[in-house]
């Protein structure tokens, strides 16, 4: 059987891959090796700008299969019958390190799913914590400033770290659910997922409910200590990427059960704590668990960069039946999410294929941008403006959710204040929670990086906070700080 020919970009025939031209043998090169500086020039170009945040990632295809009844909730299309089943893409990563950084580092973990649904893609970005660090996104470049590499020293800086987390007692929360022995997960299968977010169902009948989601894996939940992480990082910086490649191999897919809680609208204005604040759960005692389906993953990617580098999540992506809710890290992310994917993979990022509706076609009147094609346009004499009278797309008419009522003057303001708002109480129930064992760890996670910073007040400012969250916290935390300090 004859070969394949290897042709440069624009289809002619390489004579010799193995020799550049020159002037002579021996010679210096000519400019006019066309092949040669093709290839050198792509090279230059293969790289495309990392993400700020989430840039290290594994990812997989799958489907999404609805076990009970949620139409009472939303009528959300991919959701409406039980046994209907719709393909997924999900991405997993780490958060503040970059591209290059290892898998096993204790660091919260991105769990983004695209649901490719006939009413076109929705998009949920969450995380493996069902909290956040903060709450409003006015204060999330500073935040990823302090968790990065120093400018100066090239490094993260525990005096950085901490000293912002000082300033924003709200993060105790995420700080105790990170330093915890969930901190490290043992690989992607072996986690959970959350929307963390707020978000709003809303049924056929126009009723308006918030939930939030939760993907509990059914691999069972595995950690890493701190020591068997090192150890893994040092060994294989790619150890979550091998297990889940490995595993969907062999053919043992992983997979999740969704949960979701369900908040009736009217209750928000009233309940004890603001419900839209990404630095709090809602107790599953208020709002229990509601089984929705199960979430599994059967199919690797071909090409890691082409569909896991470049798959583009959206929290704007919406469909009917599902939509934002006021929490206010949402708000910001409707708008940051997608333009970083403008910024780094262009406006035409969304024909790409893994980025692309799959269960149904896009149609709209944009044009043009970086790498353009036929496939922006809707054909030879298709009009670019809408409202047109050549049988164009038109709008429906119909909300993808409820609207939310709003009053008051613009400004600056700080959220509504609750009843029960506060910025420790749930870090201290957490805490509680946790067995002697997990209490000592996490104890002895925090004073590993507290130890490190060089200010006192930023260290007693930590302080306050754990003592607030649980007197045994804090003066457990306080004790082997000191201890540390004084070695």
């Amino acid at each position: 059987m004859s070969k394949r020919v290897l042709t440069t970009e624009s289809g002619a025939p390489v004579a010799d891959n193995q020799n550049s031209a020159s002037a002579g043998i021996g010679g210096p090169l000519l400019l006019q090796d066309q092949h040669l500086l093709e290839k050198l020039a792509r090279f230059n170009r293969e790289r495309i700008p990392e993400r700020v945040v989430h840039a290290r990632g594994s990812g997989a295809y799958g489907y999404f299969e609805v076990t009970d009844d949620v139409t009472g909730f939303t009528h959300a299309d991919f959701l409406n019958t039980v046994g209907k089943r719709t393909e997924v893409f999900l991405r997993f990563s780490t958060v503040a390190d970059s591209l290059g950084g290892a898998d096993a580092v204790r660091d919260p973990r991105g769990f983004a799913v695209k649901f490719y649904t006939e009413q076109g893609n929705y998009d949920l970005v969450g995380n493996n914590t069902p909290v956040f660090f903060i709450k409003d996104p006015v204060k999330f470049p500073d935040f990823i400033h302090s968790q990065k590499r120093d400018p100066f020293t090239g490094r993260q800086e525990p005096d950085n770290v901490w000293d912002f987390w000082a300033h924003s007692p709200e993060a105790t929360h995420q700080v105790t659910w990170l330093m915890g022995d969930r901190g490290i997960p043992a690989s992607y299968r072996h986690m959970n997922g959350y929307g963390s977010h707020t978000y709003q169902w809303t049924n056929a009948e126009g009723e308006a409910f918030f939930v939030k989601y939760h993907f509990k894996t059914n691999q069972g939940v595995r950690s890493l200590s701190g020591e068997q992480a090192a150890e893994i990082a040092g060994k294989n910086p790619n150890s979550h990427q091998t297990d889940l490649l490995q595993a969907i191999e062999r053919g043992v897919n992983p997979s999740w059960t969704l949960h979701v809680q369900v908040m009736p609208a009217a209750d928000a204005a009233e309940y004890r704590f603001n419900p839209f604040d990404l630095t709090k759960v809602w107790p599953h005692g208020d709002y229990p668990l509601q089984r929705v389906g199960r979430l599994v993953l059967d199919r690797n990617p071909d090409n890691v960069f082409a569909e896991v580098e470049q798959a583009a999540f959206s929290p704007n992506n919406f469909v009917p039946g599902i939509g934002p809710s006021p929490d206010k890290m949402l708000q910001g992310r409707l708008f940051a999410y997608a333009d970083a994917h403008r910024y780094r993979l262009g406006v035409n990022h969304t024909l790409l294929a893994v980025n692309a509706p799959k269960a149904t076609t896009a149609q709209n009147y944009g044009r043009d941008g970086l790498m353009a094609s036929n496939a922006t346009s809707q054909g030879r004499a298709a009009k670019n403006y809408e409202p047109n009278s050549y049988d164009g797309p038109t709008e429906t008419g119909r909300a993808l959710s409820a609207p939310v009522a709003v009053t008051g003057y613009t400004g600056t303001h700080e959220a509504p204040r609750h009843t029960k708002d506060d910025d420790f109480f749930q870090a201290g129930e957490l805490y509680r929670l946790m067995s002697p064992e997990e209490r000592s760890r996490l104890v002895a996670n925090i004073a590993g990086g507290l130890a490190q910073v060089s200010r006192d007040d930023v260290i007693e400012r930590n302080l306050a906070h754990f003592h607030a969250a649980d007197p045994e916290y804090g003066r457990r935390v306080e004790e082997a700080v000191h201890a540390l300090r004084e070695d």
